[in-house]
């Protein structure tokens, strides 16, 4: 089975993914804190109190994962979409852990349907590494 059009797939749509967050945090880190995820949740407000250089800090964290997962599905390499996708696993473990242990001041339903993004966070990097070829193909 070929598996490389929905990894590439997954790749970039979790590039572009992590693109619209970070370029939202970095440019207006300010409606970020406020705001996200949006649709009238306030997940990063739950953490007080704002700290600009943090917030604008993490998207370019995002912005950074967003490229290298873009440039992981566009150049198609194992070993690049490897090391991409276990990093950003890495990255959102250690992220779930942190809120598992930290609700800040979120009620209701918020707060355990943002731990259930987070654990797609690590869910589907893994399944896209899953996806993998055993080997790197010929040249």
């Amino acid at each position: 089975m070929r598996t490389a059009p929905l990894r590439r797939a997954g790749l970039a749509a979790l590039g572009l993914v992590e693109l619209s967050w970070g370029g939202w945090a970095y440019f207006a880190p300010g409606r970020f804190f406020a705001d996200f995820p949006g649709f009238g949740h306030r997940w990063t407000a739950a953490y007080p109190p704002f700290n600009e250089h943090l917030i604008a800090d993490l998207g370019a964290t995002f912005l950074t994962f967003g490229a290298l997962l873009v440039f992981a599905a566009v150049l198609d390499d194992r070993r690049v979409s490897a090391t991409v996708l276990a990093s950003a696993m890495l990255f959102n473990l250690l992220h779930l852990a942190f809120h598992a242990t930290h609700r800040g001041t979120m009620t209701g339903a918020d707060y355990p349907v943002s731990l259930l993004a987070l654990l797609f966070g690590v869910l589907v990097p893994a399944a896209l590494l899953a996806l993998l070829p055993d080997r790197p193909r010929r040249a």
